[in-house]
């Protein structure tokens, strides 16, 4: 690995991630890769550092133990890169195809210090950003350990995220100010993967909404857009009643027309 990021910072960060992975898992490394943004396109200083690691086999209760205090001292890092690594530890044999029951894997949060039990990370949206657009840090092409994503596991792939925004909005009170930007671009992105079978960036799909979707979600998606530099600063303000409303009648409008 040498600069797999345009950032020095982050790049230093992720040397240490993967080194400290390979000494932990020594011969039940496979491989490590970023996804997300960082792989498919558009990151910038503020992104979401989307990883993962491949095992050869699961991992065992002593490596489990060992990467949750790697992720502790990576998090106390003087580092913002450090606090917004997000990813997922994967046995090959589990990555290698789309996986309709979405297993748990361990899985790091971002913002979070400690591994879980959770399946973000399986699914066939990073099965096929990671294939076709991963950046490898350590161990073979993407290609090697996954096989081809159709468009058709990919338009259901995305219908189940969109049931799950609806859910989490529906039984959601309030939320921030970043959140309800990230809400409307990610339902963007659902509803250009549902028709074209492809994965774009937040971005480009919000740019695409633009001239694809009803005029009347244009300005929604555009403040959107427009609101997206710096969003950790926006994670403690709370998100007007107003657009909060207005989101929730474009997950609507998402639903209708995905049936």
């Amino acid at each position: 690995m040498s600069s797999p990021t345009p950032y020095p910072e982050l790049n230093e960060v992720l040397r240490e991630l993967v080194a400290g992975v390979r000494e932990i898992l020594a011969d039940n490394f496979c491989g490590a890769y970023l996804q997300g943004s960082f792989a498919v396109g558009d990151a910038d200083e503020h992104s979401d550092v989307d990883f993962i690691v491949a095992t050869h086999d699961e991992l065992t209760d002593e490596q489990v133990d060992a990467l949750q205090a790697l992720h502790k001292r990576l998090y106390s890092f003087d580092s913002p890169w450090a606090q917004h690594l997000e990813g997922s530890y994967v046995p090959t044999n589990e990555l290698r195809h789309v996986d309709e029951s979405r297993l748990a894997w361990w899985y790091l949060d971002n913002g979070a210090s400690e591994l879980v039990k959770d399946n973000h990370c399986n699914t066939a949206v990073v099965r096929w950003s990671l294939r076709e657009k991963g950046v490898v840090l350590a161990g073979p092409a993407p290609k090697t350990l996954i096989e081809p994503v159709s468009a058709d596991e990919l338009r259901s792939d995305v219908l189940i995220a969109l049931r799950e925004w609806a859910d989490w909005l529906g039984t959601s009170p309030s939320y921030s100010r970043r959140a309800q930007g990230v809400t409307v671009l990610s339902i963007c992105r659902i509803l250009h993967t549902f028709e074209s079978g492809l994965v774009r960036t937040k971005r480009e799909a919000g740019e695409w909404a633009l001239g694809a979707l009803s005029p009347e979600w244009a300005s929604l998606v555009q403040e959107a857009l427009d609101d997206r530099p710096d969003p950790w600063t926006k994670v403690r303000e709370r998100a007007g009643p107003d657009v909060v409303k207005r989101t929730l009648a474009f997950v609507d409008y998402a639903v209708e027309r995905t049936s």
